[in-house]
């Protein structure tokens, strides 16, 4: 067989076994409903708990257009909107490690890919996070006695600079919620 067509076969194979987890039902799931900085509602998403990490399925509505980082925050409140949601803390990085994917010494938990928000305001995302789970048993653990949030930038993570990438101002803030 030819290393191409292997390769191939492996990434399908890869593929089908992170959704059969995440499809399975057996761990965890979380909800989250995401607020702007005025309190209104700007979306939803679930959370799926797999064998190897969570699934982040989200879609966001009245957003300004362009890449936007999205981190999850170790603490569950959103509730300071108005003062860009400060309150839900820094990152899930319950192991000290440095920002951004890019950085030798991390990523941490709760780094997560970049996003893009169309003209119309509109995003539906999907992500995976091997560094994270509902229960505590990888990595940061999203339901913990503070809980976590999901917190979105104005502008991309460039996935190295400290603490947030220069990912900007916080727009939008999810409460993550067990199901």
């Amino acid at each position: 067989m030819k290393t191409g067509h292997a390769a191939l076969i492996g990434l399908a194979l890869g593929a089908f076994s992170l959704t059969s987890m995440a499809d399975e039902g057996n761990g965890p799931t979380a909800s989250v409903e995401f607020v702007d900085n005025h309190g209104d509602v700007v979306g939803e998403g679930t959370i799926k708990q797999g064998s190897v990490g969570v699934l982040i399925n989200f879609s966001i509505d009245g957003l300004e257009e362009g890449w936007k980082a999205i981190h999850i925050h170790s603490v569950g409140t959103c509730e300071d909107h108005e003062e860009g949601f400060q309150a839900s803390g820094g990152h899930l990085n319950p192991d000290d490690s440095a920002h951004g994917f890019l950085n030798p010494e991390g990523p941490d938990a709760g780094d997560l890919p970049n996003f893009y928000v169309h003209s119309d305001g509109s995003a539906m995302v999907e992500m995976f996070n091997e560094r994270a789970s509902l229960d505590g048993s990888i990595g940061g653990n999203m339901l913990d006695d503070d809980g976590t949030a999901l917190v979105i930038h104005e502008n991309p993570d460039d996935h190295m600079s400290q603490p947030i990438g220069g990912a900007g101002d916080r727009v939008a803030c999810g409460v993550v919620q067990g199901d």
